[in-house]
């Protein structure tokens, strides 16, 4: 069990004690360990109740919870609690929006026990005339729901890309390779897996045999996958008992072939039209066709044959060609990590370079920064900026946007930081004509860097709030602003989608994990993946600069 997942379970016992009219204090009590267990920089599996007693911000009550979780993965009261639930409350729960007292509202004055219920409520306007409702929020829970039936059964690609490699491995050690006397070839990710799409509704997969009906008939005897059965030239069962997998049987000598057209989406297979698939390779099928290879990242039928077509293929980034990590939260805010194990995990890394952006003192929530506190960082930095030599940290902030598209601090504090990430957090419920002014005003803000997670997003969770991303843009190219695409596998914003543009009205890209833990850097590698399929080159991305350019960058925009 990680922190995350015990700190998952102390908040659901909270929200279901509350639901059930739980003593107040409790709720808080189990509400503010939560936070505070998410957030610990040490592992709490496997610490006897001792150690756990010891540990800031958990009281024996709550050690004692976390040592039947880590023996048993959940708790008693936790269980009791479930057990009294129905399961459609515990799903409405999960509708944003709607805390856990105007859910018990709703079950028990009103009688609605599942998400099916509530939609047709809502439709009849019986939930707007409840009380501590209204018309505003009866339409957010309409348009939460239709999201969140829209995502049901998908998955975010960082969760899938694990799982698929480990059934690989598992798939390789079953049955051997052939070199080894087994009865793998090949084996590889294909489909939207292979072109590394954010979100995703099953795992595929092909695997390259010397006997095929052979393969199917010893597959289907094993334990590596459950509903498992034959359809066609295809293995389908789960992992995980909800994870899809659907794995193609290729024979050992057109496996190139199965893999050019079983990891190209159908547009891009039909742009290319009737040609040699016959070949050893993908590199010579799209020889065939006169074209260079192109990368499975960008096999969506986008712009990608039109600019091999033209021999302007980008010569996409890699995760190497990063020099330094931008946006990072240190406890100076609402990280995990003290500043110094930021940065020397970061330097541990191989990287050059650290922008610290903590939060500004708006987003309290976040124990955004007061300038006393700020000054104290600046000190902090420059003593270890001695320390760390050559390795450098930037004075940076996540600057709050203001409701009015203003930036959080005065000009005095602004000026002080070598570079700004300007972000909204707060009031995420807009129209595109309030989030455009908003936006635009902190684009056109002098001291603004990089403009933050543009749309707000959380996949599969929460929605962007609507923005014209051309007239962005456009804004950011007029006014020297760098882009950032946020690397949080949770957050991929900007949408791989509008980076071509972004690059052809040359505005720089930044790839930024907006780590709040040091093992937050890793998700730089997400980054790098939507990044590809938006066709990033290492030229266009702010972040592959060196020390020295990135330096001379940030003192150009002061």
């Amino acid at each position: 069990m990680t922190n995350s997942d015990i700190a998952d379970l102390i908040k659901l016992y909270a929200d279901l004690y509350e639901l059930h009219g739980g003593n107040p204090f409790k709720i808080k009590s189990f509400q503010a360990a939560s936070f505070r267990i998410d957030k610990l920089p040490i592992t709490l599996f496997g610490k006897s109740l001792e150690e756990l007693e010891k540990v800031d911000g958990i009281g024996k009550s709550i050690a004692e919870k976390i040592v039947e979780i880590n023996t048993t993965e959940t708790f008693k009261e936790l269980d009791d609690l479930l057990d009294k639930t129905p399961e459609g409350v515990l799903q409405m729960m999960k509708i944003k929006g709607i805390g856990p007292k105007k859910v018990a509202h709703l079950w028990k004055e009103i009688g609605i026990e599942n998400i099916g219920e509530l939609l047709y409520a809502c439709h009849e306007n019986r939930v707007a005339q409840a009380k501590g409702f209204g018309l505003k929020t009866q339409q957010n829970i309409i348009k939460q729901i239709e999201f969140m039936f829209a995502s049901a059964n998908k998955f975010h690609y960082a969760k899938l890309e694990n799982t698929a490699t480990n059934l690989i491995e598992e798939t390789q050690s079953f049955f051997g390779t052939i070199d080894e006397g087994g009865m793998i070839a090949d084996i590889s990710f294909s489909g939207e897996l292979r072109r590394k799409c954010e979100i995703l509704e099953q795992i595929d997969l092909i695997v390259a045999v010397c006997d095929t009906e052979e393969f199917k008939n010893a597959f289907l005897s094993s334990d590596l996958l459950q509903e498992i059965k034959v359809d066609g030239d295809f293995i389908v069962g789960k992992v995980q008992e909800t994870i899809p997998v659907k794995i193609f049987i290729s024979e050992e000598n057109d496996f190139a072939k199965n893999l050019f057209l079983q990891t190209g989406s159908q547009k891009h297979i039909k742009e290319l039209g009737i040609g040699n698939y016959e070949l050893g390779s993908e590199t010579e099928i799209y020889q065939a066709f006169k074209l260079p290879f192109i990368e499975p990242e960008l096999r969506e039928g986008t712009f990608e044959i039109e600019k091999a077509k033209e021999n302007k293929l980008p010569k996409l980034i890699e995760l190497s060609d990063l020099k330094g990590i931008l946006h990072n939260h240190s406890t100076y805010s609402d990280g995990a990590n003290t500043l110094e194990e930021m940065a020397v995990y970061c330097k541990e890394l191989g990287y050059g370079y650290l922008g610290i952006c903590d939060h500004s003192k708006a987003a309290f929530y976040a124990s955004g920064m007061k300038e006393d506190t700020i000054l104290k960082q600046h000190s902090e930095i420059d003593s270890l900026n001695k320390k760390l030599f050559p390795f450098k940290i930037f004075k940076g902030i996540e600057s709050d946007i203001l409701n009015d598209g203003s930036l959080d601090y005065n000009k005095e504090v602004l000026s002080s930081f070598d570079f700004i990430v300007a972000s909204v957090h707060s009031n995420l419920k807009m129209t595109e004509e309030k989030a455009m002014a908003r936006l635009l005003k902190a684009i056109e803000n002098p001291y603004t860097t990089i403009l933050g997670h543009p749309t707000g997003r959380l996949l599969l969770i929460r929605e962007g709030y609507p923005i014209n991303h051309k007239k962005i843009i456009d804004a950011c190219a007029a006014n020297g602003v760098v882009i950032e695409i946020n690397a949080n596998p949770y957050r991929l914003d900007l949408d791989w989608r509008w980076i071509d543009y972004a690059m052809n009205k040359n505005v720089k890209l930044s790839i930024n994990p907006d780590a709040h833990e040091c093992e937050g850097y890793h998700d730089m590698y997400y980054g790098v993946c939507v990044a590809r399929k938006g066709g990033l080159t290492k030229e266009m991305c702010l972040n592959s600069m060196n020390l020295e350019e990135i330096s001379k960058y940030f003192q150009s925009r002061k």
